[in-house]
Order: C-alpha cells, then structure tokens, then sequence
C-alpha cells in the first residue's frame, strides 16, 4: 500500500459518519482531520496542476496547430491520440478597460442619443469599505439596493500550546 493510500486510510469512516456525530469529535481529532484533510487537498492540487502541464506540453502544440487550421485562436477542438479522442480547450478570457467603456457608453448617449443598454451592460458596484464611511443620509439612501450574503464557514483549530503543533 502506498504511503498516499495509508495517510488517507484514517478517513474511511468519515463519509459515513453524520455531520453531528464528527461535530462531537475531541477539538484534537477535528484539528488533525482538517490538517490532514487540506494536506491531502493540497498534494491533489499539486499534482493536479502537474497533470494539467504535461497535458498541454504533450497535446498544447497539436491543439494550437488544430486551431489554426480551424482559422481560430481559442476554443475547443478534439483530435485522436492512440484510440483516445483528446478534447482541448483554450477558453477566451476578455478584459474590458473600464474608463474606455465609461467614456463609450457617454459618447453612445449624448454624442449619438441613443440607450446604451442596448449594446453594453453596466454593472455598478460599491466596495464595502466606501459605503461604511458613507454618511447616514448617503447610506440610508443606498440601503435598499444592498443585499449581505455569506460564504461558506471555514474553521481552524489551533493548539492552544503552539508548541505540541
């Protein structure tokens, strides 16, 4: 058995034990779960990203020559590789220089009169900090249009004695 499938061999009874019944863990045991368990996520991740650059070192210059024939710069494509269909994927990723846009937009609705709406979205946003520092008229005014949502919850248990960690 391998060193891998050995550490992971503690969490066998995990999945079928009920969120509450691991909730009555010993702090201890919860601390060394989830230390094991992001140890395990991080290794996954590694070598993830391993994978993923010897995917694109062995099918990146088949894919990118597939594409051109294909007269595209991104995109998918498939092509075959020893009885496997090989599906490579270059997503488009497009940034927008939001002053530029601001300046479009007002050219679109003075300059020409028309909705800008009809080509562009707008998207307004509020960093949290500014509107906190906002005075009360301000805030009280902008309220109805906030909506506060929360993330998952994440915990970390740390050894009171830093020492024994």
């Amino acid at each position: 058995m391998s060193e891998s499938s050995n550490a992971h061999s503690g969490f066998a009874g995990i999945d079928t034990m009920s969120v509450g019944d691991l909730a009555i863990l010993p702090a201890a045991t919860l601390a060394s779960l989830k230390a094991q368990v992001e140890q395990i996520y991080e290794e996954a991740h590694r070598l993830d990203d391993k994978l993923d650059a010897a995917l694109d070192y062995r099918y990146g210059p088949r894919a990118h020559q597939t594409r051109a024939a294909q007269e595209k710069d991104t995109g998918t494509v498939r092509f075959e590789d020893n009885g496997f269909i090989v599906v490579a994927d270059l997503p488009k990723r497009v940034k927008w220089d939001q002053q530029r846009l601001k300046e479009l937009v007002e050219l679109i609705r003075s300059g020409w009169g028309e909705n800008p709406a009809d080509y562009v979205k707008v998207r307004y946003e509020v960093s949290e900090r500014a509107y906190e520092a906002w005075p009360p008229r301000l805030r009280e005014l902008f309220t109805p249009a906030r909506t506060v949502e929360t993330g998952k919850p994440a915990y970390e248990l740390l050894p009171t004695d830093r020492r024994r960690a």
